[in-house]
């Protein structure tokens, strides 16, 4: 077994472990594996998902224990795969899709938004849409152009649909497992490049909702979400070295947004800079910021920052490095923040 896939858990007579460390593509598994166990209207479907086991192995395994009419491939149509879901949950299924990269999600803009988004509200609750949308995301693994996106907030905007991304392989266990409890539905952005990330899964006890603080802190937050996470984490380390005690504050649902955690810890360090990988335009971190701003302006000491992507496509690999926010570009925001002076 190579070190990126895992075979589904298997039954034993020993009770499990309530601590394992394993990757997040492991965890992701995991988390299907019994999402198919437990519901019988799972269903998981999409490009290369059944026999393969999908581009990362997400779903590898799968089709071999629940059989091909619980998880399939689909034709390389997004658009299909999307309205496909919409008839399966109007039928009273619990369509689990995967988008394979989160670039080819664009074709299929017209089921998400107009479809997927509205149907509930259109029926006036009649017709709920259980869907959980697997959608690989964000940079870092240099894939072509189309392969590495950053959509949170074109599909935070969209009523009706709630979007999630875990950054540790615990979070995507709990978070995917929740996701796929829920009669609403979710878009659930993975980041990719952290699939290989390993670490510990605590299954007898997890906390799905809200954000969580990934480190604690006194002199300024840093927020984000998805891989960005882990860079925060680095330069948090780096900032210590030189006596800056940073918060990191791992927002994980980006639709809602937890405003009261976000409130908590800038109320408490005063100062917060936002970190994503989308471009800074119209972007996430201005609704973050905004929130942060409405419930923290009195004790502020200093505006907002956000360290983004550019306003440019995308970029292939070659440019990612570029592109992506380092940690360099972070630790300027921070210093930024900290001489922050009014006149």
């Amino acid at each position: 077994m190579s070190e990126t896939t895992m075979t589904p858990v298997q039954d034993a007579e020993a009770p499990a472990p309530n601590v394992v460390t394993m990757s997040m593509q492991q965890a992701l598994n995991l988390a299907l594996d019994e999402v198919l166990g437990e519901n019988p209207k799972a269903v998981i479907f999409g490009e290369d998902c059944g026999r393969l086991g999908g581009v990362f192995r997400i779903t590898d395994g799968l089709q071999a224990k629940h059989g091909e009419d619980r998880v399939f491939d689909t034709p390389l149509a997004e658009s299909g795969i999307l309205g496909m879901s919409v008839g399966l949950a109007m039928a009273g299924f619990h369509p689990i899709p995967e988008v394979q990269f989160d670039g080819f999600a664009y074709p299929a803009i017209n089921q998400i938004v107009c479809q997927i988004g509205r149907m509930n509200y259109r029926s006036r609750g009649t017709l709920p849409m259980p869907i959980t949308l697997r959608v690989p995301s964000f940079g870092g693994i240099r894939a072509p152009e189309h392969h590495g996106e950053s959509l949170e907030a074109l599909f935070a905007h969209v009523p009706g649909l709630k979007v999630v991304s875990p950054s540790t392989p615990n979070d995507a266990y709990h978070l995917l497992k929740y996701a796929a409890g829920r009669p609403d539905p979710v878009i659930f952005m993975e980041p990719k490049s952290r699939y290989w990330q390993k670490g510990p899964v605590e299954f007898a006890a997890g906390n799905p909702t809200g954000a969580r603080v990934a480190k604690e802190g006194r002199h300024l937050t840093l927020v984000a979400w998805g891989a960005m996470v882990s860079r925060c984490l680095q330069v948090a380390e780096l900032a210590a070295e030189d006596g800056i005690d940073v918060e990191v504050l791992d927002l994980r649902w980006l639709k809602p947004i937890d405003a009261e955690a976000l409130a908590r810890s800038v109320g408490k360090t005063r100062r917060a800079v936002v970190v994503h990988e989308a471009p800074l335009t119209s972007g996430l971190g201005a609704e973050v910021a905004q929130l942060i701003t409405q419930s923290c302006f009195d004790t502020l000491k200093a505006p907002v920052e956000r360290v983004t992507g550019f306003d440019v496509p995308y970029p292939s690999g070659d440019l990612e490095d570029e592109y992506i926010p380092n940690i360099d570009r972070i630790l300027f925001g921070i210093q930024r923040v900290l001489e922050y002076r009014r006149d």
